[in-house]
């Protein structure tokens, strides 16, 4: 695949997309409750952590690379090579295929160029506990340390993590441009709804880059 056929796809085109097919069904394909899950009961909209960037300053933007692996020293990650990610038939953003891969947006820059690079995985998967399981367990501070396949580490630290109800997901803060360059880290939480086999919330933590 050529640099040019995986570069960021024009904003409008992609927040225009996202928000028509409404990209609150990302990660639908969460299956299967771990042990214990609760069923289906009244929650609030949205949990949030407070967002106050960390004082660490933003790092200089990177050039174009794709992402290679990521870690989360403070919940245990250590990914394996990191899939694309694009967009299925419906719309929606498609997922990895099992429970223990993580995957990027290929609409989106990648980790380390401006804008809000997105990496999504599942928390589990046919019973099986999913690579980002404990996201929702990130604290601001934390960090998430992307290996690049040009050979530069980006280490991007946690200002905030939210949940969603997949009805309301936050589209524009999602995917919409910003001044330096971020992450968004994405999976499944909240309820389980058996009768669709479907969590009802999205997890998100939001990071900026602060070193490379």
């Amino acid at each position: 695949m050529t640099e040019a056929s995986w570069r960021r796809w024009p904003f409008p085109l992609v927040i225009g997309t996202l928000i028509g097919v409404v990209l609150a069904v990302a990660l639908t394909a969460c299956a299967g409750p771990s042990a214990g899950q609760a069923a289906p009961s009244a929650r609030p909209t949205t949990v949030s952590s407070a967002a106050v960037v960390p004082s660490s300053a933003a790092a200089a933007p990177l050039g174009p690379a794709k992402p290679g692996t990521l870690e989360i020293p403070a919940i245990g990650v250590r990914t394996g090579e990191i899939v694309d990610l694009g967009l299925a038939g419906d719309g929606s953003l498609q997922v990895p295929d099992d429970a223990i891969t993580t995957g990027w947006f290929t609409g989106g820059p990648a980790p380390g160029e401006i804008g809000p690079a997105v990496l999504a995985g599942h928390v589990d998967y046919k019973k099986v506990p999913g690579i980002f399981v404990r996201l929702k367990e990130l604290k601001t501070g934390d960090e998430a340390i992307v290996h690049r396949k040009d050979g530069v580490t980006a280490v991007f630290t946690v200002y905030a993590v939210e949940r969603h109800a997949k009805a309301s997901f936050p589209t524009e803060k999602v995917y919409g441009d910003t001044t330096g360059p971020e992450l968004r880290l994405i999976t499944c939480g909240g309820d389980f709804d058996s009768s669709t086999g479907n969590y009802l919330d999205n997890v998100i933590a939001y990071a900026k880059l602060t070193r490379a």
